[in-house]
């Protein structure tokens, strides 16, 4: 055990002010920062881009390969 329990690490009082204020500009400095992000007005949201549906991917697949249209439905074709 040491003799005074208040000086941790066995630091002098100017020691312990010293780091002190070391911490309380950092907080004042983090503070300031946060302070300065919120008061920046939010990007502007992109334009919703059109998302393509399924039945539309599909016509598109049919139309570039003709002798794969209908297999989506899983019937098995006809073949005379």
């Amino acid at each position: 055990m040491t003799d005074s329990p208040s000086l941790p690490f066995h630091q002098t009082l100017a020691q312990l002010r010293r780091s002190g204020a070391r911490g309380g500009k950092a907080c004042a400095r983090s503070r300031r920062d946060r302070l300065r992000t919120a008061l920046t007005p939010p990007a502007v949201a992109p334009l919703a881009r059109h998302l393509e549906t399924a039945a539309e991917a599909i016509a598109v697949l049919d139309a570039q390969f003709p002798w794969l249209c209908g297999v989506e439905s899983g019937l098995p074709a006809e073949h005379p």
